[in-house]
């Protein structure tokens, strides 16, 4: 259950540096709206990173929190943001996605 919590506080890590980016190019209340969400996306995945290691060591939980939330924003980067997709970001981002897998396995 713990890596449940885990992955879902990556996720929101990613939700809220989507929300981050979307409120740098909003104005007015649209851009205030993106900000609140923000920091309720901050809020949850810290109380979620924070259950998750109550069973799941820190030097492992913290690694994979940020690798989720780093690949998950290269994503949304590309995909959303239209920013470059090339040969070698690409190449590191699965070689960060190989190192999370690895925590994981040796855990």
């Amino acid at each position: 259950m713990d890596w449940i919590l885990l992955i879902v506080a990556g996720m929101c890590e990613t939700g809220f540096a989507f929300c981050l980016g979307k409120g740098n190019v909003e104005t007015g209340n649209k851009a205030a709206m993106w900000y609140v969400a923000f920091a309720l996306l901050c809020l949850l995945s810290m109380v979620l990173l924070t259950k998750a290691t109550k069973t799941i060591p820190l030097g492992t939980a913290y690694p994979v929190w940020t690798g989720i939330g780093a690949v998950g924003t290269v994503i949304v980067g590309i995909l959303v943001f239209k920013e470059p997709a090339s040969f070698w970001r690409l190449f590191f981002i699965f070689t960060l996605i190989a190192s999370v897998v690895g925590l994981k396995i040796v855990h």
